[in-house]
């Protein structure tokens, strides 16, 4: 439940068309819903502006199928992280949500049900190597779910930076954008070289792609974040969904100005 619903249950209250009793039992879930193996944050699109997102990893089948139903049951989007192709499967197999999505690269689930309004604000999304297309594709997912547009930037890592700096309409894709994600592994030094040419923020994503000596992505931290490009910050390790939501919510801020 959203501030506008919450406004127009109120309303029918007032004019008469539902009962006080009715609106009660309606925002009786709204704080937290218990359903025995998880307490479900109903609360968090009103506090955050996006309700709580399922991370799946480590849960069962059958209980990511429940959360999901009961998330989706409040009218918002609902997305799933690190989710299996065959939870998905398990919650297409329900009927209840036929528009759910799956992406295979990112293991992100989706259901739309709803959008914000159209903007023309975006986030640009850059990896350095197709490798890290999995962490890409999480964030580009995450970023959908919270209603904002994104443009993609693939393969222009600085083994090759010909690739980013030779080619005018990538660079104006780069100028224009409200938030660039940049998703590298290795040494990590693609941050760097695009928060050291554009004016926006530049949110870093270290992946674990390397060899023995990259520490499965460590290496690449340390470099995102002894940047010496000032706009940049930086998230965890292969976290997709922590980049696309915090340049989400920053262009939503933007968007909204």
């Amino acid at each position: 439940m959203n501030n506008e619903q919450i406004q127009l249950l109120l309303g029918r209250v007032k004019d008469g068309e539902i009962s006080i009793d009715e609106a009660v039992e309606t925002l009786r879930h709204l704080p937290f819903e218990d359903i025995s193996f998880a307490r479900l944050d109903h609360h968090r699109q009103i506090r955050c502006g996006f309700p709580e997102v399922i991370y799946c990893k480590g849960k069962t089948t059958e209980h990511i199928v429940e959360i999901f139903a009961r998330l989706a049951d409040k009218g918002h989007n609902v997305l799933g992280t690190r989710a299996e192709k065959e939870v998905f499967e398990a919650i297409a197999a329900t009927g209840k949500f036929p528009k759910t999505e799956y992406d295979e690269l990112g293991r992100t689930i989706l259901l739309v049900q709803e959008t914000m309004a159209d903007s023309e604000n975006y986030i640009a999304i850059v990896t350095a190597g197709t490798a890290d297309a999995p962490v890409a594709m999480e964030a580009k997912v995450t970023c959908r779910a919270m209603g904002q547009k994104t443009k993609m930037v693939c393969d222009a890592g600085v083994a090759g930076i010909h690739r980013l700096l030779g080619h005018p309409e990538t660079m104006e894709t780069l100028a224009k954008a409200s938030v660039i994600i940049v998703i590298a592994g290795m040494e990590g030094a693609l941050a760097s070289v695009v928060g050291g040419l554009v004016d926006c923020p530049v949110i870093a994503v270290p992946t674990s792609v390397g060899y023995g000596a990259s520490f499965d992505g460590l290496a690449a931290l340390l470099a995102m974040l002894n940047s010496c490009a000032a706009g940049v910050t930086v998230v965890n390790i292969d976290n997709g969904f922590g980049a696309g939501y915090a340049g989400s919510v920053i262009n939503k801020k933007l968007k909204n100005e």
